[in-house]
């Protein structure tokens, strides 16, 4: 099947899709603010990059998109129908370095918690998620 849109028109597309601070990371670290976290972003001493550290509990957060990160079950984890080949040598390379980063803050001796975009679109969801990895009752 071919791509319906241009290659420049899908470059373009593509080129607009951010890396940080997305609407789901900023649903996430605003939950995470309210309920008095303080945090640091992308830190670099830290393996993978997390979106979310803190420090003081040596834990960290990833915010995932299901597309890019391939959330299992979700409908938002569709293979694109043009250049499947391309497309899923891209997914498996990212599922396995997701891999390889919590195995390597595991052995750092970090906790790591990932949110999936899906589950960003309620306030309390989130809360819930924080609440529970970083050992509150609510």
């Amino acid at each position: 099947m071919t791509d319906r849109l241009t290659s420049q028109k899908r470059s373009w597309n593509m080129s607009r899709i951010r890396s940080r601070d997305t609407a789901p990371e900023l649903a996430v670290r605003k939950v995470l603010y309210r309920i008095g976290y303080r945090y640091r972003l992308h830190s670099a001493i830290v393996p993978g990059k997390p979106d979310i550290v803190l420090t003081k509990f040596k834990s960290v957060i990833f915010v995932h998109g299901c597309f890019w990160h391939r959330h299992p079950g979700c409908k938002f984890a569709y293979t694109p129908k043009s250049r499947e080949e391309f497309w899923t040598k891209k997914f498996e390379a990212n599922v396995r370095r997701d891999e390889v980063v919590k195995k390597q803050l595991s052995e750092s001796g970090w906790r790591n918690l990932i949110i999936w975009e899906c589950e960003t679109k309620s306030s309390d969801i989130i809360e819930n998620l924080l609440r529970g990895f970083l050992g509150e009752n609510g």
